[in-house]
């Protein structure tokens, strides 16, 4: 009797694979073929079953910290997190986008996926006694990767993880780092905003958290403070580079880049306004400050963004692209490349003849 198919029958069947994804295809194609293939999958008895599972422990997770959840989404009446309603959408979208066939678990991912859930559900409860609310937000998001790494595994959680981390961004930020985040920032504001100030030639000076221009004085006030566009560029940023295709320390460097680029913004607005105090009237300046900003920091903070984007795409030139560059000149009769240095070798043996009439060569024993 052979045990070949009682194996074959008790191992896990292989994960059906991906059509391979055209180069140029646009967004309403990839959105069709997704949904088809998610509805292939879906057919599937393995593929039914992993989904209804996540399907059910998600919609138990939200009925839990449902508290939570209305808490952040009053949150975002709050110009400073007005980005929290796009951010759960944002999340969705993602995971179907990127979504990978499902494939067998394993025993640890299991384990983890159940520690994870646990050390999440621990944590709230933790911080449930001191009555910290936010933190007890926070805690939904390892939670729903956990029921991603118990249900699909770790093949899943690889490809699911980024935008169940990006949740995070719905959320607003604790009262106490509020609290520690809008002095310091104030005051940088100040003084960047008064260096500015004379260096276009105006006489200003700070005295405190208020710049002083003659006989104005602007205060910033914690609207000025930089918080709300720090907030959401943050967001933003982690977006892009969540979107594209780029090196890893080139992801680093735009995320490190996204506070200063914030803070810079903000001390431009402020810049703006004094000096339009004192070269204009207060309505044009208030109108500045208050309207026209909110429309024209995102702008100007995005295209900061590119520049550097461009500037990282061009500080290093691939082996590829060096070669692709000099294939029209070679093929144009432009300079030929050096010849190829090849091993010298060897002459073949030349036979020594004698001349005629000389007597034979002497062989030597």
């Amino acid at each position: 009797m052979s045990i070949t198919p009682i194996v074959s029958s008790i191992a896990p069947k292989p994960a059906a694979r991906l059509a391979p994804q055209p180069l140029d295809e646009g967004l309403i194609e990839g959105t069709k073929r997704r949904l088809g293939e998610f509805a292939q999958e879906f057919a599937q008895p393995e593929g039914r079953g992993v989904w209804t599972a996540i399907a059910v422990l998600t919609a138990l997770l939200i009925y839990s910290y449902w508290p939570g959840l209305l808490n952040a989404q009053s949150s975002w009446s709050n110009p400073q997190y007005s980005h929290g309603w796009i951010v759960p959408l944002f999340s969705v979208a993602l995971l179907f986008w990127w979504r990978k066939p499902v494939e067998p678990v394993s025993l640890s991912a299991r384990i983890a996926g159940i520690l994870l859930l646990m050390a999440s559900f621990g944590l709230r409860l933790a911080v449930a006694r001191y009555r910290i609310v936010t933190i007890d937000m926070y805690t939904f998001v390892p939670a729903l990767a956990g029921v991603f790494l118990l249900v699909g595994g770790w093949s899943m959680f690889r490809w699911a993880w980024a935008p169940v981390a990006f949740l995070i961004f719905m959320y607003p930020l604790p009262d106490e780092a509020t609290r520690y985040l809008l002095g310091p920032l104030q005051t940088l504001a100040t003084i960047v905003s008064t260096y500015a100030l004379q260096t276009i030639g105006l006489d200003a000076f700070r005295e405190g958290n208020q710049i002083v221009v003659g006989e104005m004085h602007l205060g910033v006030v914690d609207a000025c403070s930089g918080l709300r566009m720090l907030t959401i560029f943050v967001a933003l940023s982690v977006a892009l580079v969540m979107l594209g295709d780029r090196a890893w320390w080139e992801n680093l460097v735009i995320l490190a880049s996204a506070i200063p680029i914030a803070l810079i913004v903000n001390s431009i607005r402020i810049t703006v306004t004094g000096l339009l105090y004192q070269v204009a009237n207060s309505e044009l300046a208030e109108m500045v400050f208050h309207d026209l900003a909110g429309w024209v920091m995102m702008p100007m903070a995005l295209g900061m963004l590119f520049v550097l984007q461009q500037i990282l795409a061009h500080l290093f030139v691939t082996e590829d692209a060096t070669v692709a560059a000099l294939a029209p000149r070679q093929a144009g009769g432009g300079a030929a490349p050096a010849a190829a240095v090849r091993p010298r070798q060897a002459a073949p043996p030349v036979a020594i003849r004698p001349a005629p009439g000389s007597p034979p060569a002497k062989r030597a024993d």
